[in-house]
């Protein structure tokens, strides 16, 4: 495997971890309520498999960022990141019914534009 399909591979997967973490917190967070301080509260929260999906979520993202740490030049591999704002955003339009402006749009044309600019910054280092 070629470091270029590693790392098209390590950060979409990086992505959608987080992704899959972040949409988890919402879901559970819609579930659980309302928001009581008891014991019913807290079973409710812990037999959710949201919960589990964030965990999961946070796991993978986790154990995925520290492989990629160990190739990844660190200006991009921080850039892509956050590139999760974008997932999530694309993920709560079906999901949760949201609608995005024309403003979202431009921010993650320009969040992207920015990834893409710093990993073409590194290209020469990295290979």
């Amino acid at each position: 495997m070629s470091l270029r399909h590693f790392y098209l591979i390590g950060f979409v997967a990086l992505i959608a971890f987080d992704t899959l973490s972040q949409v988890s917190f919402k879901m559970a967070a819609i579930h659980a309520a309302p928001f009581v301080v008891d014991t019913a509260w807290l079973w409710r929260v812990v037999t959710m498999p949201w919960v589990y999906g964030a965990i999961v979520g946070y796991l993978g993202a986790f154990f995925t960022w520290m492989t990629l740490l160990r190739h990844a030049p660190i200006g991009p591999a921080f850039a892509v990141s956050h590139l999760e704002v974008i997932g999530v955003m694309i993920i709560s339009v079906p999901v949760f019914g949201e609608h995005l402006s024309a403003m979202q749009l431009i921010g993650a044309a320009i969040i992207v534009a920015g990834v893409v600019c710093l990993a073409f910054s590194e290209a020469p280092d990295a290979e």
